[in-house]
């Protein structure tokens, strides 16, 4: 019999610096948690086959979705149906701290990129690929 797998997200999301961190890679989901410094954004991105789902723990930002803008602060959810242009910009003055879904998974099982500078590096590396079965 499995385990629970548990989080208490606001601390796990509050507790890490790091600009991205895979916190649990499924068969068709994963969970991630990202932390925007201020004037910092996710950068303009689609993913073509997957879903994302982004729900705001703290701090304040701007969510553009296919042209589309919107103010999120915490407690705000934001979905990004796959093939939609998108981006995520920290307006203000402290981090914005975000856990999101991805379904598929996007990224590596347990990848942890301490910047979006070292982020798109492994991206463009190839070194960040999701899990494939």
């Amino acid at each position: 019999m499995a385990s629970v797998i548990h989080f208490t997200i606001a601390t796990e999301a509050e507790k890490s610096a790091d600009f991205r961190r895979v916190l649990w890679t499924g068969q068709h989901t994963q969970l991630v948690i990202m932390t925007i410094p201020p004037g910092g954004e996710i950068g303009e991105e689609v993913h073509e086959d997957t879903d994302q789902i982004l729900t705001f723990v703290s701090g304040t930002g701007k969510a553009i979705v296919s042209g589309s803008e919107k103010n999120v602060a915490q407690g705000d959810l934001v979905v990004v149906p796959a093939g939609l242009k998108h981006n995520f910009v920290n307006t203000g003055p402290n981090p914005l701290v975000l856990y999101t879904v991805y379904g598929p998974p996007e990224h590596a099982d347990g990848a942890v990129h301490k910047t979006k500078e070292e982020a798109d590096r492994l991206e463009e590396e190839g070194k960040d690929e999701p899990p494939t079965e």
